[in-house]
């Protein structure tokens, strides 16, 4: 489960360190595109997280 964690928080620090492109920010931003975007990627990632905690279960009692 740590390393899980420490993977999710990696990923997490190397997608804020790429979207450094501000010039396409302020524009997504001015639009209101920003917004579906974040939405977007919040909803992956919290499906993720719960297909990941559903899969740990399953695995924990396949183990026991």
């Amino acid at each position: 489960m740590k390393l899980l964690i420490t993977l999710l928080f990696s990923l997490f620090c190397s997608t804020l360190t790429m979207a450094q492109n501000e010039e396409m920010a302020d524009v997504m931003r001015s639009n209101g595109k920003i917004y579906v975007v974040v939405a977007v990627i919040a909803t992956i990632f919290v499906g993720l997280m719960i297909f990941l905690i559903r899969m740990d279960k399953k695995v924990q009692k396949l183990e026991e």
